[in-house]
């Protein structure tokens, strides 16, 4: 397998290979690093991984991007790994809701949130390059609730690492906060920012470009700003459109989303060649990926709370990468623009780049009592239990698939009901239980720091936590 290298969408990082662009995250220009070309597959090729087990195909599609930094043994040892704590034999199944919609079940991972496909084979991933180089990280994260816990599942007591994951204070779930919280391993620390998700994600941002910090700390990223997240939940939209007979059948896609790198990951798996027609948004009222869909208006309001907090977000950071290779991959135009927006909250996106946008994607909005309607609609005609994201999605789905197309949507099922089961209860009547690995979870030590929204006092957390460590180590 050759070289496989990358670019940063604002062009002043040096091209770099998979490995240091895993451990770097945010290139050094602020911008993120993406393929230098897109790796092809032909019909003939992807009907070679019809009915491959997840694990091995996962491998082969992700192999793609890691080029000679790995092995394709050694990455499917760790894909195998990574997915074999998973509570559904087929990892990612799907379930018929309808006569052409299909719900991807993506949360039958440790936390029970799409996170944990990603997360757990990138924390192998780290491991594996930080043995190889002798060599220690501090990862920072920020979460809307559900990429902490499982970064943290997946990172904690590793020996080559340090974790700290800045959540909003009181903007997540019950449960989404304890899985975070109640996990006491002494490389996690826990931060609650006295502010919104987007302060969060700011917080991380700043970090990565206080240059003498970043090296200092030698900071790391688990959020979808990192490339390999985005490389490892291709391989979910892949096996979902080979069962339902891609290539050889074109599909479309509905995902809930704020930050924009879980359906970044289907357009993805569409520049590899998987026949994806047509990509449908699903927003909260925190609608800023929606409104810039239906009329170019890519402005960030104030982020507000609702049922479905993954998608509190208002900075959707991966918007940057569709953004670059909309403007013919120009990296002087996408610093420009993500400068503007930066300075005055409103993205200058030009007419014919939005054209091009809405040409595979449509938005969606859906407020928190249609939310709880169209949980109790799922309920009542699909004898469904969708936790508040995924209802978004199949709302979505119902309301902006092209009529004429006859073709399945893939419907991405991104939590457990049991994430936010005072949602599901006031809808449906019934509260989802846990499953029983997290049985106790209402009843563990929960352990955090409150911090406002100040980058010195997270900086100087982040270093008392990874200091330690290393002393201890």
């Amino acid at each position: 397998m050759p070289c496989m290298r990358y670019v940063s969408t604002r062009g002043e990082a040096a091209p770099r290979g998979f490995e240091d662009v895993l451990l770097a995250g945010l290139a050094e220009d602020g911008g993120l690093f993406m393929p230098e070309s897109w790796p092809v597959l032909s019909p003939d090729e992807w009907r070679a991984l019809r009915g491959l087990p997840y694990a091995e195909l996962s491998a082969r599609l992700i192999h793609r991007f890691t080029g000679d930094a790995l092995t394709f043994d050694e990455l499917h040892g760790f894909t195998t790994e990574a997915y074999a704590s998973f509570r559904h034999p087929a990892v990612v199944p799907l379930v018929q809701l309808g006569p052409r919609d299909f719900a991807l079940e993506l949360f039958h991972g440790p936390t029970l949130a799409f996170k944990d496909v990603a997360l757990q084979l990138l924390a192998r991933l780290f491991d594996h390059v930080l043995t190889k180089r002798g060599e220690r990280i501090t990862i920072v994260g920020a979460t809307s609730g559900d990429t902490g816990s499982a970064a943290i599942e997946a990172c904690r007591d590793r020996p080559s690492l340090d974790l700290v994951i800045l959540h909003p204070q009181g903007r997540t779930s019950e449960v989404q906060r304890r899985q975070m919280t109640t996990v006491l391993s002494p490389n996690v620390a826990n931060i609650a920012i006295q502010g919104s998700f987007d302060d969060c994600q700011d917080l991380v941002k700043a970090m990565f470009v206080d240059a003498p910090f970043r090296t200092e700390m030698r900071l790391a990223a688990v959020n979808s700003i990192n490339w390999a997240r985005i490389a490892a939940q291709i391989p979910y939209y892949a096996a979902a459109a080979l069962s339902l007979g891609a290539p050889d059948r074109e599909v479309a896609v509905s995902v809930p989303t704020g930050n924009f790198g879980n359906v970044l990951a289907a357009w993805a798996a569409k520049q590899m060649g998987l026949p994806i027609k047509h990509f449908i948004i699903g927003s909260n009222r925190n609608d800023i990926l929606s409104r810039f869909l239906a009329s170019n208006d890519m402005s960030a309001r104030g982020v507000e709370p609702s049922l479905s907090p993954s998608m509190d977000i208002q900075v959707s950071s991966n918007f940057e990468r569709l953004l670059f290779e909309l403007l013919g991959r120009d990296p002087v135009a996408t610093a420009q623009q993500m400068s503007a927006f930066r300075a005055t909250g409103r993205m200058p996106v030009p007419d014919a780049t939005w054209r091009e946008a809405t040409k595979l994607f449509s938005g969606f909005t859906l407020d928190d009592p249609g939310t709880l309607a169209e949980i109790a609609h799922l309920h009542r005609d699909a004898g469904y239990l969708a936790d508040p994201h995924t209802a978004i999605a199949t709302a979505a789905a119902r309301a902006l698939a092209p009529s004429d197309l006859h073709m399945p949507v893939i419907i991405a099922a991104t939590a457990h009901p049991a994430k936010f089961p005072d949602a599901v209860q006031r809808a449906t009547g019934i509260h989802p239980r846990l499953p029983l690995a997290l049985a106790d979870l209402y009843e563990r030590e929960e352990r955090f720091t409150v911090l406002p929204n100040e980058l010195r006092e997270v900086e100087a957390q982040v270093r008392a936590h990874a200091r330690r460590n290393t002393v201890e180590a």
